[in-house]
């Protein structure tokens, strides 16, 4: 059973990887099954070596996880409920007007 505690640092560690535009471009990609680093970087328009240390950022961060197939590495959604979630995620954002930024304060 998770505590609040656990629930809040995985909602805290979900938010930051969002926070990164590119991060979010990953994860989205990796709603369509796994990804090799190669292939996303040529999918995303990104240098193999970006895409690399924000999947390192993300599989710190529990969101991927990584399977090792000889010299390469597959990365993959580390739960079916982040997969559904960030899927109800991008359909909320695609139903927002379109608005200037979110701004603090």
């Amino acid at each position: 059973m998770l505590t609040c505690e656990t629930r809040e640092a995985a909602l805290a560690r979900l938010g930051r990887a969002l926070a990164d535009p590119t991060r979010c471009r990953i994860l989205i990609a990796l709603l369509d099954g796994p990804g090799y680093p190669a292939r996303l970087a040529e999918q995303l328009g990104l240098t193999r070596s970006n895409v690399s240390n924000h999947l390192a950022c993300l599989r710190g961060c529990g969101l991927v996880v990584a399977a090792y197939q000889g010299r390469q590495v597959r990365y993959e959604l580390a739960d079916p409920h982040l997969k559904r979630a960030i899927g109800e995620l991008v359909d909320v954002v695609l139903a927002v007007e379109p608005q200037p930024e979110c701004v603090d304060g």
